[in-house]
């Protein structure tokens, strides 16, 4: 089996080795959470690590991410290391692994240092009595403006992918499961358009067309009736992938 593994640079030999033999004993490991993929949390010198396994992709994807396309491990690790150069929030990145067997893609593993947060996003969903609420959901709207002046175009900008840590009267904003991501020029649709999986709740949505507007000078009603539409449309794509994805569970 052909292995695969690129560290941070400024890693020691000593850690390296340490996390390559955890990386081989994963599954004695305990804990782990994830539908589709594995996530552990372990101590390695006391360095509190976030260890992500993803799934062993169907027969197709295993040839593609051989030959043809990064995978979820490397593109998480590189993209990482570029949001930090562009001067955005996300949890230190410190090594990938890739395992190819029979020139087919395996297993392949995302290591970060684990980073506690005070929230996520997905809390304002469900509590509106959150303390300090307007203020977040404000500051947040301003970190998502701030990518999109960077160019950076987070496809999987969705209720669990952002971590929010206060720190005194202000909050910190941290990136996480960064595989679907594009640096590129965004134009106000597709801006706009970026909000489309934060929520469903219109209250949410205004007052972020709100801040939005005060950011770009955008007019307000432009910026509202698109995020609205866009979110609409997003769960009415969601709820019918739902719907399809029962059906077929039922005739199997």
């Amino acid at each position: 089996m052909k292995e695969i593994k690129v560290f941070n640079k400024n890693l020691d030999e000593g850690f390296k080795n340490k996390l390559d033999l955890k990386i081989h004993n994963f599954e004695s490991i305990e804990g782990g959470k994830g539908k589709r993929n594995v996530i552990k949390i372990i101590d390695l010198e006391d360095v509190l690590l976030n260890i992500k396994a993803f799934k062993i992709p169907n027969i197709i994807n295993q040839i593609v991410y051989t030959f043809f396309r990064k995978s979820k491990a490397q593109r998480s690790f590189e993209y990482a290391n570029t949001l930090i150069s562009l001067g955005v929030g996300t949890p230190r990145p410190l090594a990938y692994f890739e395992y190819i067997k029979s020139w087919l893609f395996k297993e392949s593993f995302y290591v970060s240092e684990q980073l506690d947060c005070d929230l996520t996003y997905r809390e304002l969903t469900t509590n509106f009595n959150y303390p300090d609420y307007n203020h977040i959901l404000r500051a947040f709207t301003k970190f998502t403006y701030s990518l999109h002046e960077k160019g950076i175009h987070f496809l999987d900008h969705s209720p669990g992918n952002t971590l929010i840590k206060k720190n005194g009267a202000n909050y910190e904003f941290y990136l996480v499961d960064l595989n679907r991501m594009k640096f590129e020029s965004l134009d106000f649709e597709a801006r706009i358009k970026n909000f489309s999986r934060l929520t469903i709740h219109k209250s949410m949505v205004e007052v972020m067309s709100e801040e939005y507007a005060k950011l770009t000078g955008e007019n307000y009603d432009k910026i509202f009736n698109l995020m609205w539409k866009e979110t609409e449309g997003f769960q009415s794509r969601f709820h019918r992938k739902k719907r399809i994805k029962k059906r077929l569970k039922f005739w199997k």
